[in-house]
């Protein structure tokens, strides 16, 4: 009985997850200009993958989870170290907050949310 009302709770969990699977677009204003980023996302329950594209290539999304509406993953650059990201979806809108764990960027001014939006 208890096996039964723990899947039961875990499939109402995963049924209220957020729909990230899919491309969302992004702008971001840099010092040295405008960057562009392409997240690719699939969720499987509450495990998200993916990819990070941008001009500096591509970056392979780790740590990725979902959780009703709030999404987090993080992903290594070589040469700067770790950076994790968190957030909410709301219907085709991400809202996504960056945080630098170290490594050789040194400190880093606080970012503003990133907006992404998914392509369609």
């Amino acid at each position: 009985m208890r096996k039964l009302i723990f899947l039961l709770a875990a499939l109402s969990v995963a049924a209220f997850a957020a729909d990230v699977t899919g491309n969302w677009k992004a702008s971001i204003e840099t010092p040295n200009g405008s960057m562009e980023f392409t997240y690719v996302l699939k969720a499987d329950g509450n495990t998200v993958t993916g990819t990070i594209q941008s001009q500096m290539g591509e970056m392979k999304i780790d740590e990725g989870k979902l959780d009703g509406d709030k999404i987090s993953f993080s992903i290594t650059v070589e040469n700067f170290g770790k950076i994790s990201y968190a957030g909410t979806v709301k219907d085709d809108e991400m809202t996504l907050n960056m945080s630098f764990a170290g490594g050789g960027g040194g400190d880093m001014p606080q970012m503003p949310p990133i907006v992404a939006k998914r392509v369609k």
